[in-house]
C-alpha cells in the first residue's frame, strides 16, 4: 500500500507546529549537474525524522500516547520520537543498537529519551516485532509506517513549490520510509522526475535486491555513514520501491566525504553521512543532468568526526 497525496496533505496540518518548512538551496558544485540541497538538518533535531515522528503522534489517540513512546532507531528517528514524548509529556524508550554513534544518544538522552543500546541483530528484531521486551509502550517504526511515510511524503510537496521544473530527486536509502514516502507523492503529481535511492558501499541491499528482484541480505560494515545501511531490506519496503524509484545509486566512502566537504565549503552546511550519500550520487552523473535536488536528510554527526572527514588529507 502507497501513500495518498490527501494523507500527506493531512500530514502537512498534522506537523506545521512542531516540523519546519526547510529551505532548498542551491550548491555550485561545478559540474553539469544544477544541484540543489533540501536541507533538512535545519529540522529542530537535525532530521527529516521529525516530520514522520509528529505525524504519527499526532494521529494517535491520547490514551494510546499516555503509555509512552517507543522505537528502535540508531539515531534520527530516536531523537524524533524523544522530542515528540517530551512535548506531549510522555515517556520515550529508544532501543538503539551498540553501533550507534555516541553523539546521536547524548542528543536523544538530552531530550529526555531513555536509551536501551543492544546488539545489531536484536536491534533487528525489534524492527521486526515492533515490540521489546518490558516496555508497554506505542510503538513508532522508524519507516515501514504508512504515517511516518506520509510526514516524510510533505517534502514532495515543499519541492514541487519550490522547483516545480525539477528533472530528478536523490534520496538517501535507510529503512526506505524517506525514500518511498517522497517518491509516491512524485510519482503522482509529478511522474516525469526521476528518482533515485542512495546508498553506501558498505551497506547497500537495496541495489542488491533490486537487481535480484527480490529482498537479499549483504554484507554490513559499520562506517561514518550511519544514519543509512544495513544488511537487509524489509519486503514490504522493497515491494515499494521497485514499482516507486528508478534505481539506487552506490556511493563509495571517499566519494561521500568528499561530498561532506564541498557542500561544508560552498554552502557551510554540516551534513551527516547519509545525506553526503545522496549528495555524492546526484554528483556522480548517474541520476542524469539538469536539476536535481539532493535530500540532506540530516546533519547529526560528531564534529571531531566530522572535522577529521572534511579536512584536505581526508580520503
Amino acid at each position: 500500500m502507497l501513500i495518498t497525496v490527501e494523507q500527506v496533505e493531512e500530514a502537512q496540518q498534522n506537523i506545521a507546529p512542531i516540523a519546519l518548512r526547510t529551505p532548498l538551496v542551491g550548491c555550485p558544485a561545478g559540474s553539469a549537474v544544477d544541484l540543489y540541497l533540501k536541507l533538512e538538518n535545519l529540522q529542530p533535531i537535525g532530521s527529516f525524522k521529525i516530520r514522520g515522528a509528529a505525524n504519527v503522534t499526532a494521529l494517535t489517540p491520547r490514551a494510546r500516547l499516555e503509555r509512552g513512546l517507543l522505537t528502535a532507531s540508531a539515531g534520527n528517528m530516536a531523537q524524533g520520537v524523544a522530542y515528540c514524548a517530551r512535548r506531549l509529556g510522555v515517556p520515550a524508550t529508544i532501543v538503539a543498537p551498540d553501533t550507534a554513534p555516541a553523539t546521536k544518544i547524548r542528543a536523544v538522552e538530552r531530550l529526555g529519551g531513555r536509551v536501551i543500546q543492544v546488539p545489531f541483530e536484536q536491534w533487528w528484531h525489534v524492527f521486526e516485532t515492533r515490540t521489546y521486551p518490558g516496555v508497554d509502550a506505542t510503538f513508532i517504526h522508524a519507516f515501514d509506517d504508512l504515517d511516518v511515510m506520509a510526514g516524510n511524503g510533505t517534502i514532495a510537496l515543499e519541492l514541487l513549490e519550490d522547483l516545480p521544473h525539477m528533472e530528478a530527486v536523490v534520496i538517501p536509502w535507510g529503512g526506505g520510509g524517506l525514500a518511498c514516502g517522497i517518491a509516491s507523492i512524485l510519482r503522482e503529481l509529478a511522474p516525469q522526475v526521476r528518482i533515485y535511492a542512495a546508498e553506501i558501499e558498505t551497506a547497500a541491499p537495496l541495489a542488491a535486491s533490486l537487481a535480484a528482484g527480490e529482498p537479499r541480505t549483504v554484507a554490513y560494515t559499520p562506517s561514518f555513514v550511519d544514519g543509512i545501511g544495513s544488511k537487509m531490506v524489509f519486503a514490504s519496503m522493497f515491494e515499494r520501491a521497485r514499482g516507486l524509484l528508478d534505481g539506487s545509486i552506490v556511493v563509495s566512502l571517499e566519494a561521500a566525504a568528499k561530498a561532506m566537504r564541498l557542500v561544508a565549503e560552498r554552502n557551510r552546511v554540516i551534513m551527516e553521512g547519509a545525506s553526503a550519500c545522496a549528495v555524492a550520487a546526484a554528483l556522480s552523473g548517474r541520476a542524469g543532468t539538469g536539476k536535481i535536488v539532493a535530500i540532506v536528510s540530516g546533519g547529526n554527526i560528531d564534529l571531531d568526526k566530522f572535522a577529521s572527514l572534511v579536512a584536505p588529507c581526508a580520503p
